[in-house]
Protein backbone atom coordinates (compact mmCIF):
# COMPACT_ATOMS: atom_id res chain seq x y z
CA UNK A 1 0.00 0.00 0.00
CA UNK A 2 2.85 2.43 0.74
CA UNK A 3 4.34 1.54 -2.65
CA UNK A 4 1.23 2.47 -4.77
CA UNK A 5 0.96 5.38 -2.63
CA UNK A 6 4.29 6.87 -3.31
CA UNK A 7 4.34 5.69 -6.96
CA UNK A 8 0.71 7.63 -7.09
CA UNK A 9 2.41 10.71 -5.66
CA UNK A 10 5.53 10.92 -7.50
CA UNK A 11 2.83 10.57 -10.62
CA UNK A 12 0.72 12.84 -9.76
CA UNK A 13 4.26 15.17 -9.73
CA UNK A 14 5.13 14.66 -13.00
CA UNK A 15 1.42 15.48 -14.41
CA UNK A 16 1.71 18.65 -12.43
CA UNK A 17 4.99 19.59 -14.06
CA UNK A 18 4.11 18.73 -17.87
CA UNK A 19 1.01 20.85 -17.15
CA UNK A 20 2.67 23.51 -15.48
CA UNK A 21 5.14 23.63 -18.40
CA UNK A 22 3.06 23.92 -20.91
CA UNK A 23 0.66 26.52 -19.47
CA UNK A 24 4.13 28.67 -19.09
CA UNK A 25 5.03 28.31 -22.30
CA UNK A 26 1.27 29.80 -23.56
CA UNK A 27 1.60 32.62 -20.86
CA UNK A 28 5.00 33.01 -22.44
CA UNK A 29 4.54 33.20 -25.59
CA UNK A 30 1.16 35.19 -24.79
CA UNK A 31 3.50 38.20 -22.47
CA UNK A 32 6.30 38.24 -25.06
CA UNK A 33 4.37 38.40 -28.38
CA UNK A 34 4.77 41.53 -30.12
CA UNK A 35 2.21 40.24 -32.85
CA UNK A 36 0.50 36.87 -33.63
CA UNK A 37 2.99 35.50 -35.66
CA UNK A 38 5.90 35.96 -33.33
CA UNK A 39 6.55 32.82 -31.12
CA UNK A 40 8.72 32.11 -28.35
CA UNK A 41 12.90 31.04 -29.03
CA UNK A 42 12.47 27.70 -27.30
CA UNK A 43 16.17 27.59 -27.85
CA UNK A 44 17.69 30.59 -25.25
CA UNK A 45 18.62 28.96 -21.48
CA UNK A 46 15.45 30.39 -20.27
CA UNK A 47 13.10 27.43 -21.62
CA UNK A 48 9.98 27.39 -20.43
CA UNK A 49 9.45 24.07 -21.02
CA UNK A 50 11.90 22.30 -19.14
CA UNK A 51 8.65 20.47 -16.84
CA UNK A 52 8.14 18.40 -19.72
CA UNK A 53 11.37 16.46 -19.89
CA UNK A 54 10.66 15.99 -16.31
CA UNK A 55 7.18 14.69 -16.72
CA UNK A 56 8.20 13.01 -19.60
CA UNK A 57 11.20 10.71 -18.02
CA UNK A 58 8.81 10.32 -15.09
CA UNK A 59 6.32 8.74 -17.04
CA UNK A 60 8.64 6.88 -19.17
CA UNK A 61 10.09 5.65 -15.96
CA UNK A 62 6.75 4.61 -14.65
CA UNK A 63 6.44 2.30 -17.77
CA UNK A 64 9.73 0.64 -17.49
CA UNK A 65 9.17 -0.21 -14.04
CA UNK A 66 5.58 -1.64 -14.86
CA UNK A 67 7.05 -3.65 -17.24
CA UNK A 68 9.61 -5.05 -15.36
CA UNK A 69 7.06 -6.17 -12.78
CA UNK A 70 4.48 -7.70 -15.04
CA UNK A 71 7.92 -9.56 -16.85
CA UNK A 72 9.05 -10.64 -13.63
CA UNK A 73 5.41 -12.04 -12.60
CA UNK A 74 5.38 -13.83 -15.43
CA UNK A 75 8.88 -15.35 -15.52
CA UNK A 76 8.17 -16.39 -11.88
CA UNK A 77 4.60 -17.88 -12.45
CA UNK A 78 5.85 -19.63 -15.34
CA UNK A 79 8.81 -21.31 -13.32
CA UNK A 80 6.26 -22.29 -10.42
CA UNK A 81 3.91 -23.84 -13.10
CA UNK A 82 7.27 -25.79 -14.97
CA UNK A 83 8.09 -27.26 -11.78
CA UNK A 84 4.71 -28.34 -11.37
CA UNK A 85 4.11 -30.08 -14.39
CA UNK A 86 7.71 -30.54 -15.73
CA UNK A 87 6.21 -32.47 -18.97
CA UNK A 88 4.32 -28.96 -19.82
CA UNK A 89 7.51 -27.07 -20.58
CA UNK A 90 7.33 -26.35 -23.75
CA UNK A 91 3.15 -24.68 -23.66
CA UNK A 92 4.50 -22.93 -20.79
CA UNK A 93 7.93 -21.72 -22.29
CA UNK A 94 5.74 -20.38 -25.52
CA UNK A 95 2.76 -18.78 -23.47
CA UNK A 96 5.54 -16.99 -21.34
CA UNK A 97 7.20 -15.60 -24.18
CA UNK A 98 4.51 -14.50 -25.85
CA UNK A 99 2.87 -12.94 -23.16
CA UNK A 100 5.98 -11.31 -22.39
CA UNK A 101 6.45 -9.74 -25.47
CA UNK A 102 3.08 -8.33 -25.44
CA UNK A 103 3.56 -6.49 -22.24
CA UNK A 104 7.19 -5.09 -23.22
CA UNK A 105 5.19 -3.83 -26.53
CA UNK A 106 3.03 -2.07 -24.53
CA UNK A 107 5.34 -0.70 -22.41
CA UNK A 108 7.49 0.54 -25.40
CA UNK A 109 4.56 2.30 -26.67
CA UNK A 110 4.30 4.05 -22.91
CA UNK A 111 7.81 5.34 -22.92
CA UNK A 112 6.70 6.61 -26.79
CA UNK A 113 4.07 8.12 -25.85
CA UNK A 114 5.57 9.64 -22.41
CA UNK A 115 8.83 11.22 -24.62
CA UNK A 116 5.85 12.54 -27.26
CA UNK A 117 4.82 15.14 -24.41
CA UNK A 118 8.75 16.15 -24.42
CA UNK A 119 9.32 16.69 -28.11
CA UNK A 120 6.05 18.13 -28.94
Amino acid sequence: MKRVLVLAIVAVIGVALFNVASAAADIAGASNATNLQESVDLTTAANPNWGKGIGGGIAAGFAVVGAGLGIGRIGGSAVEAIARQPEMVGPIGTNMIITAALVEGAALFAVVVGLLGFVL
